[in-house]
């Protein structure tokens, strides 16, 4: 049977194309393509996540969005230090698992971004 593998992608509309693509670059270091998006490759043995919640959910506010990002990064405090001297809306809401921790912050559109380090690469 034919089936679903990985996470193909992340795809938002944006008010303000310019500025976003300009804020997902220097805010989160994403280096984009010509073409406008970027490939975000996994390192070896990671994976993505999907799924779906209430649509009376908590968990994406203060987003009124449908729908939420979640990035990998290798350094959640560093990226939350360098966001918030930006002037980056990061949100005092932050969670430790044994899986990893989670921090979080909203694009200029309003997006909640959620920022994820696995434990294995979690400082000691």
């Amino acid at each position: 049977m034919a089936k679903v593998v990985g996470l193909g992608g992340v795809f938002v509309k944006a008010k303000n194309l310019r500025e976003l693509r300009a804020w997902y670059v220097d805010a989160l270091g994403i280096e984009l393509e010509t073409w406008g998006g970027a490939q975000l490759h996994n390192q070896a043995g990671s994976y993505a996540v999907w799924a779906a919640f209430e649509q009376t959910t908590e968990y994406f506010k203060p987003s009124e969005k449908e729908f939420m990002i979640n990035f990998r990064v290798d350094d959640l405090d560093g990226l939350l230090a360098s966001l918030r001297h930006r002037g980056a809306s990061v949100l005092d809401r932050r969670e430790d698992t044994p899986d990893g921790c989670f921090g979080y912050v909203l694009d200029p559109e309003g997006t909640l971004i959620e920022l994820f380090q696995p434990a294995a690469a979690a400082k000691s």
